[in-house]
């Protein structure tokens, strides 16, 4: 049997002696290493698109990955790619790092620089657990089986912009168009997700911040499966226990929503903390909140500086959405595009919070009359950021939108999101460059 093995590694030298090592395995097909976390998963995820049985048996992950750490970045492909053996590479081979290893989800550890005899055994044991668990993978109904959700963040320049808002209007788009979709409040100190939707709960992400392993079941013991059809995960009621999710914590909790969910809406809030700056890193879709006023721009500016000098996010991976804009305000989309360096959406959101205050003032947005002008507008931006529906369906969103018949607001919403702006995801190096069966898999 042909064993197809991926190697990450960010260190060119060492990138090169594993390639070598691998060629001279027996039945292996090796692919051209990645450099980086962002490219194995973006790899590993177009390759699941197509079929489980595109995915390479073995992965090996070098301990100097970045800029998500080995032991995370294993965690995250056990969670969204359990049919790959994943193996880390590393020069401490002590009884803590493999037990950290084997919790992370490895299935082994090869001591650095690897010798031939330890890498031929550690991969044939991983491929051989792997084709097992291809064979006998259960499929649950109640579980999202796809190659791992897609995850979208929605922060704000600054407070009062309408971020939360946006998100829980973004989620309900989504469940909406029939995705199954966890909407997720990672403003840890102030969150209003519960308000907004007069959700009471006494479960938090609080709960799940100090364990390693997420379950399933876990997991829905911490979620609120609310009328709307959403899945909410609360922010503490207890604003201090905030501080108990650590950026390891939302990188565990991001992880396992991404597994069960086909679409993972995160209310990142207006401050930066380690929690939802690891979010934001994780993000398929980064998206940044404004006003069209010199305040809110600035903090704008100020917000995506400081997500490119922590490595978070680049400028021009975030989309941009302008919310209360009218065609008489000063500054227009065009000047705030120009001045954060953003992707700013085709559709900005009107100013018109009268339509708005019976439901947020009442805790019901998900109430907001289909007639909305906002609903409509951010609804058409959910579109375009492909929210809504599978990127080859475009159309297949307009029956299952409120009041989707042909002529009605809801198909008109779909029309307009038929053309999705280009998926915005962060640069990591040629993704296209991963080996001939990868090609093959791009290509089929």
């Amino acid at each position: 049997m042909t064993t197809r093995i991926l190697p990450a590694a960010g260190d060119p030298d060492a990138a090169r002696a594993i390639s070598s090592l691998i060629g001279q395995l027996p039945d292996a097909e090796p692919a051209a290493p990645v450099p980086d976390s962002t490219t194995l998963l973006d790899t590993l995820a177009r390759l699941a698109a197509d079929s489980v049985d595109e995915l390479p048996e073995v992965v090996l992950v070098h301990e100097r990955i970045g800029p998500v750490p080995a032991l995370d970045l294993i965690r995250e492909v056990a969670l969204r790619f359990p049919a790959v053996g994943v193996v880390l590479l590393s020069s401490d081979t002590g009884p803590a790092l493999f037990s950290a290893a084997m919790d992370s989800g490895a299935r082994g550890l090869i001591g650095l620089p690897p010798s031939y005899e330890e890498l031929a055994a550690r991969v044939q044991a991983a491929a051989q657990w792997s084709a097992g668990v291809r064979r006998h993978l259960g499929r649950s109904a109640d579980v999202f089986t796809g190659p791992g959700g897609r995850v979208v963040t929605v922060a704000g320049a600054k407070g009062g912009v309408g971020t939360t808002f946006a998100a829980v209007q973004f989620a309900l788009a989504a469940a909406a168009a029939g995705r199954r979709t966890a909407l997720v409040d990672m403003d840890l100190q102030a969150g209003d997700v519960g308000s907004y939707l007069d959700v009471q709960f006494r479960r938090s992400i609080a709960d799940l911040a100090g364990i390693q392993d997420i379950s399933p079941r876990v997991l829905q013991d911490a979620v609120y499966d609310d009328r709307t059809g959403l899945a909410l995960l609360l922010a503490p009621a207890d604003g201090e226990r905030g501080e108990e999710v650590d950026d390891r914590a939302a990188r565990h909790v991001v992880g396992a929503l991404r597994s069960r969910y086909e679409l993972v809406v995160i209310d990142c809030g207006t401050q930066v903390t380690g929690a939802n700056a690891a979010a934001v890193e994780m993000a398929d879709v980064a998206v940044l909140v404004t006003t069209p006023d010199v305040v809110a721009v600035r903090a704008a500016k100020r917000m995506v500086r400081m997500w490119e000098r922590l490595q978070v996010r680049k400028a021009e991976d975030t989309a941009l959405v302008v919310n209360r804009w009218s065609k008489h305000t000063e500054i227009q989309p065009a000047l705030i595009e120009k001045i954060t360096k953003t992707r700013v959406a085709r559709t900005p959101v009107p100013a018109a919070f009268k339509e708005l205050q019976g439901v947020v003032d009442a805790g019901r947005v998900q109430d907001l009359d289909n007639r909305s002008t906002v609903k409509q507008a951010l609804w058409t931006v959910a579109g375009e950021l492909g929210l809504l529906a599978a990127r080859e369906e475009p159309a297949a969103a307009a029956a299952s939108l409120p009041g989707g018949g042909a002529g009605s607001p809801g198909a008109a919403l779909a029309v307009r999101a038929a053309g999705p702006v280009a998926r915005l995801r962060r640069g990591g190096g040629d993704r296209g460059a991963a080996g001939p069966w990868l090609r093959r898999g791009r290509e089929g």
